[in-house]
């Protein structure tokens, strides 16, 4: 096989739904190697799952084969560019068989292959004595599961691509495995060279999101606000080093700066210096960005310790149903009114639960949007005369959801004055879906790969064998605090991004100069930031946020612990997910000397 020095990848697809216009955009530029695509969350797994039980040629991505391939089949023969995607869901096999067929309609000659294995829903018996990896709680009723399936790695992508397929589908990988088995095969990487596969890895992470790379959910959004919406998706130009240029196509709206590159590389990580992946253990904590030309970002540093010697693996499960509705109540004391409404609703719920030989409600959600509920003590305007209330319920059947859903309505004409509603169908009862994660050894897996339904030989599994990981640095200290200190807004300071991972959530901030990065670590104490989200974590937690450290790119990284209400489908919050986490924290002020913001241009006030 023939080595490349050099390679272009275009990350096309963050989720299952993004913009069928990324495709033919990165097409377009004409100088691409390989195109990437991640559609995979675990609650999507939850609904393939359920797709595929009722129909057994479905459960994958389908709008991967009609909008993103079936157009684009053309150019991408034409260019030669080589497709790799985790659009097969639950079903990758299916996934292929739609795709060859749209290719053989269309008269073409692409190899289409399919990597299996992932999927462990036949075995779940074997996992009764399983423990949840965070919460110790054992696994559930089989008869409940949807899915379980293990998070694969890169190489048997490559593998796929050395025996010469056009396109790789996959079941569930980790997101950034379609662009780590690109570099593999590129570059012939082998299993220990450990800082090329995370630094592989990382551009995978910084591809897999799509725009969130280019100016999406960006801290500065008005600086681009004239072109965010034609935001162009993210390329990464690799090296055999591992070093990457991050870039977009020309013609394209968005921004790519230290601050958009810097803020995905910091979305939904924990610990930096340890992230670990089937193929690698990351240290992201020594990356360096570099604005190496406009909107062109360079990317190096990343190291490996060596590989885990287990696959995580993730099991959806139904626990009940769920549903809610959004209302909107204005004039005087709306918030007040909008309270004894939600109030009355649930009251009367349990009365009709009672009557009707059911169990109560197992969870309810009343969130008041207006009068900064979401900022907890932090409050800082709480009277308005407009505000929506969101209701919602857990009950153990759809009969006890309906139930509420019956007197929310009911109740409406008996509720205070100035309720309003948008009109439409009522919300429907839901299931409640649970996530449950484990690691097991990666010699109880047994991974397949075939090339137009001819087996190939599958790559042996790296058992493990993690280095010693280096003591993380501590963040620099701040001098004693100034005398003649002016309180300006941390989003001055810094760029922040927040995410999930089951119910944890991060928040990454990362100092716009490193002069403010003391002052920052200061007043951002986990004790601090523990305080400011206390109304969303659980209760009783010895250590409900860990902070870390990443000096290369000046910035900390917070992960809060059981901190999203279940997370997901499971949660009832109006933010289940830990998306405006970020922007929660950065409207505090941080104490910083006043010759620090004249020296940089801030404003210092009075």
């Amino acid at each position: 096989m023939t080595t490349k020095s050099r390679i272009r990848i275009g990350g096309a697809s963050g989720f299952w739904g993004d913009a069928a216009l990324a495709t033919p955009q990165l097409l377009a530029s004409g100088d691409l190697d390989y195109i990437v695509y991640d559609y995979l969350a675990e609650v999507t797994m939850s609904i393939m799952a359920r797709a595929r039980a009722a129909d057994p040629s479905k459960g994958y991505a389908t709008d991967f084969v009609s909008a993103a391939m079936a157009p684009n089949l053309a150019q991408i023969t034409s260019q030669g560019v080589k497709v790799l995607a985790n659009a097969g869901g639950v079903n990758p096999r299916a996934c292929a068989d739609a795709l060859r067929s749209v290719i053989a309609d269309q008269g073409l000659n692409l190899r289409v292959a399919v990597v299996l294995g992932d999927d462990l829903l036949p075995r779940a018996a074997e996992f009764s004595d399983a423990r949840e990896m965070f919460s110790g709680e054992t696994f559930p009723d089989p008869a409940r599961v949807a899915s379980i399936n293990a998070y694969l790695g890169a190489f048997p992508i490559a593998a796929a691509l050395d025996a010469g397929a056009d396109i790789v589908v996959t079941g569930r990988c980790v997101d950034s495995a379609v662009t780590l088995g690109a570099c593999i095969h590129a570059f012939d990487w082998q299993r220990d060279d450990f800082d090329c596969l995370a630094q592989g890895s990382l551009a995978g992470h910084i591809l897999e999101c799509g725009t969130q790379a280019t100016g999406g959910n960006f801290t500065d959004w008005e600086d681009i606000i004239d072109s965010l919406g034609s935001a162009g998706y993210p390329i990464a130009e690799l090296c055999a080093s591992g070093d990457f240029t991050v870039c977009k196509p020309s013609n394209t709206g968005g921004l790519v700066s230290v601050g958009t590159v810097g803020e995905q590389m910091l979305y939904e990580i924990g610990d930096p210096s340890a992230y670990l992946l089937p193929d690698v253990v990351c240290d992201f904590s020594q990356v360096e960005l570099v604005q190496s030309g406009p909107n062109q970002v360079q990317v190096s540093g990343a190291r490996g310790h060596g590989a885990p010697s287990t696959y995580k693996v993730s099991a959806t499960w139904a626990d009940g149903y769920r549903a809610g509705q959004i209302w909107t109540m204005v004039g005087r004391d709306a918030r007040k009114k909008a309270e004894y409404l939600a109030a009355s609703i649930f009251a009367r719920t349990e009365e009709m639960l009672a009557k009707a030989g059911l169990e109560p409600l197992t969870e309810t959600s009343v969130e008041v949007i207006g009068v900064e509920s979401h900022f907890g003590a932090a409050l800082r305007y709480f009277r308005s005369r407009e505000v929506d209330v969101k209701l919602a319920v857990k009950h153990s059947s759809p009969k006890g959801v309906g139930i509420f859903l019956k007197e929310m309505v009911g109740l409406a004409l008996t509720a205070p004055p100035g309720l309003t509603s948008f009109a439409g169908a009522r919300p429907k009862p839901t299931p409640v879906v649970r996530l449950f994660s484990m690691l097991i050894p990666k010699d109880q897996l047994q991974i397949a790969i075939e090339l137009d339904g001819q087996a190939l030989p599958a790559p042996e599994a790296e058992l493990g064998r993690v280095a010693d990981m280096p003591d993380p640095q501590a963040a620099p200290a701040a001098d004693t605090p100034p005398d003649d200190g002016v309180q300006v807004p941390l989003e001055l300071l810094a760029f922040g991004r927040s995410g999930d991972k089951g119910d944890k959530a991060n928040i990454g901030i990362m100092a716009r100069h490193p002069d403010f990065l003391p002052w920052i670590a200061a007043r951002l104490t986990p004790e601090e930031v523990a305080n400011y989200f206390a109304h969303f974590l659980a209760p009783g937690q010895t250590t409900p946020v860990e902070r870390f450290y990443l000096p290369g790119s000046h910035a900390l990284n917070f992960l809060l612990h059981d901190v999203l209400g279940g997370g997901g489908t499971a949660s009832l919050r109006a933010d289940p997910q830990g998306k405006g986490y970020a922007q929660l924290l950065l409207t505090e002020k941080v104490l910083i000397p006043r010759s620090l913001a004249v020296q940089h241009q801030l404003p210092v006030g009075e």
